[in-house]
């Protein structure tokens, strides 16, 4: 079912039984990733709202912003395929922020300034204030996010506390193409070519996880940069990090989990990715 907007889509709610809502933020281009988080959330609970907006303040580029992949239409289509329950929530900017299209403010204790943060200025204020506005408006139990998009996660768990939302995060592991590369929205605009190049950043995590163990960070970095250094995925940053404080690791201990973050341009496409190690 299609609402443009919040106040049809809660009026509808409030008229059906009582029961748990999960909320899946997406941006559209609806695929795989997006769909194994969707059947989750319906399995979980009883009302699954799938929210298409491309959110203009999270883009530090305005190029970004335009040229990013849209069709709507299309989404409904799959959307409906999958459950014709799906309470699909298609919002224009004036919905959800009003006269004022400009993002909040937040301190997240410094989870944000490392990676993508240090890359694209405001960005996790923008997935921030967009997040809570949409929890805000239809107060879901549950609220989905992929682990592709790790940094942003662990970021949105921060705000759900700072901003006593009541709402319980569900992770979902990322969703992988045959190659290995992890399912993107901007995949879409990668050629034949580029996907396969692309496909090495895994393989190159995958080999990390494997020498994680065995090789200090000062060696693994220089596979990392050598494995890529021919190839035309420009290396943004990588880092190994505690997963759950994303700071940076002196010594393995048992009681901490670690994961791996790259971020690699390919053309004129940014793509990002992470292993549990």
């Amino acid at each position: 079912m299609l609402f443009k907007n919040s106040l049809s889509l809660n009026s509808y709610i409030n008229n059906l039984p009582r029961g748990p809502v999960g909320l899946v933020p997406t941006m559209g281009s609806i695929h795989k990733g997006h769909i194994k988080i969707i059947r989750k959330s319906l399995n979980e609970n009883l009302y699954t709202i799938v929210s298409i907006f491309v959110n203009p303040t999270q883009f530090d580029e305005f190029e970004d912003y335009i040229n990013y992949p849209r069709d709507t239409k299309a989404d409904i289509k799959i959307l409906n395929s999958i459950n014709k329950n799906i309470l699909i929530y298609t919002p224009k900017s004036s919905d959800l922020y009003g006269d004022n299209v400009q993002h909040d403010l937040f301190n997240f204790d410094g989870l944000d300034l490392i990676m993508e943060g240090s890359f694209r200025k405001n960005h996790f204020d923008g997935v921030a204030t967009v997040v809570k506005k949409l929890i805000l408006k239809f107060n879901p139990l549950n609220i989905y996010f992929g682990e592709k998009d790790f940094q942003q996660m662990v970021i949105i768990k921060n705000l759900l506390v700072k901003e006593n939302l009541n709402t319980n995060l569900i992770s979902c592991e990322t969703v992988r193409d045959k190659s290995g590369l992890a399912l993107s929205s901007r995949n879409s605009r990668l050629s034949e070519r580029e996907k396969i190049e692309a496909s090495l950043i895994y393989k190159t995590l995958e080999e990390v996880k494997s020498k994680f163990k065995y090789l200090n960070e000062k060696k693994i970095n220089e596979y990392v940069y050598n494995k890529l250094k021919n190839t035309n995925c420009k290396i943004e940053y990588f880092f190994i990090l505690n997963e759950e404080t994303l700071k940076p690791y002196k010594k393995i201990t048992n009681h901490n989990k670690y994961r791996a973050f790259i971020a690699v341009r390919l053309g004129k496409i940014r793509l990002i990715d992470n292993i549990k190690l």
